[in-house]
């Protein structure tokens, strides 16, 4: 079967800089491959003949002559050609090398250097996936390498960040969990802090914390929570604020569901949404600013607040 393609035929305007380097900004963006000056290659599809046609009618009314049109491969070795045009190879490996590169510096690096340093590599892995419309070996070789980075740089940051069990959760009698003492991690993060936060608010009104240097430091009597071997980790694919509210019976409140894949998205990866952004904004401004876990978990135990209740009033609505 032959695949459609799309090909953007423009004499771009010869005045309006500024319009000629939007125009150039959006077919690089696109992942356009030039057959020639003026005439740009995409496999067919309804987005990207929506955005070529933009791009045409854009060219047209600033004075440039410009068109969309089909165009049909007269034979195999032609369609093969095509498609060569789009190979992302180069591209891959140069991002493999840099995770390579990043990878060897973690050692040296700060936790915020890290963090920057993760969020550019996944920005510039996911700009050259979002273009690779004929992903093949090199796709997965960078995918791997991604894979390697990210886990050695969560093993800096994070070194014992724990490692999800397979049990089933059990159901538990808030009553038997009152006025204990509860540990965990120091330098609190999204998944620590939030449960912390839901354990005052909702299950422990009178616990108390321990924060721990490392997990082999919580004394026999406390309850710990997100560490391997705590009383509350990561299980399946819940992360320790899901299986809280699991544990605790607490998953029915539409606050605390919405909450929770906030602090999934944060923890484990996942739906990015505005609030997820915002909250971990500010997450890494208080990080930076309080040095203390109790001081931490205060400030962003109001946010926490301020958020529950947002979305339990939007879910009314």
């Amino acid at each position: 079967m032959q695949i459609p393609w799309l090909l953007l035929v423009a004499s771009l305007p010869t005045s309006g800089a500024t319009v000629r380097m939007r125009l150039w900004r959006s077919i690089k963006a696109l992942g356009c491959a030039a057959l020639r000056d003026g005439a740009y290659l995409l496999p067919d599809s309804p987005e990207h003949a929506s955005v070529l046609t933009e791009l045409a009618d854009l060219s047209n009314q600033e004075g440039g002559a410009a068109c969309v049109v089909n165009v049909t491969p007269r034979s195999k070795t032609d369609e093969a050609s095509f498609i060569a045009l789009f190979d992302r190879s180069a591209d891959y490996a140069e991002i493999s090398g840099r995770l390579t590169q990043a990878r060897k510096s973690l050692p040296s690096c700060s936790a915020s250097e890290i963090a920057k340093t993760v969020k550019r590599l996944r920005k510039e892995l996911d700009a050259v996936q979002r273009i690779d419309f004929f992903p093949a070996q090199a796709s997965l070789d960078a995918q791997a390498a991604w894979s390697d980075f990210e886990e050695a740089a969560t093993s800096v940051l994070s070194p014992d960040e724990p490692h999800a069990e397979v049990r089933a959760i059990e159901l538990l009698d808030k009553r038997r969990y009152q006025g204990r003492t509860w540990a965990t991690r120091r330098h609190l993060w999204a998944d620590r802090v939030a449960s912390a936060w839901l354990i005052q608010r909702f299950i422990d009104r009178d616990a108390s914390f321990l924060w721990l240097d490392t997990p082999a430091q919580c004394p026999p009597d406390a309850l710990g929570f997100d560490f391997d071997g705590a009383s509350f980790t990561h299980i399946g694919d819940k992360v320790t604020f899901e299986v809280l509210l699991a544990s605790f019976g607490l998953e029915s409140d539409p606050g605390l569901a919405k909450l929770a894949l906030v602090i999934h998205a944060l923890d484990a990866g996942g739906g990015s949404t505005p609030e997820t952004i915002g909250f971990e904004a500010i997450l890494s401004g208080a990080r930076s600013r309080l040095k203390s876990d109790d001081d931490f978990l205060k400030e962003m135990g109001g946010v926490l607040d301020s958020l529950h209740t947002h979305y339990s009033k939007e879910s009314l609505s």
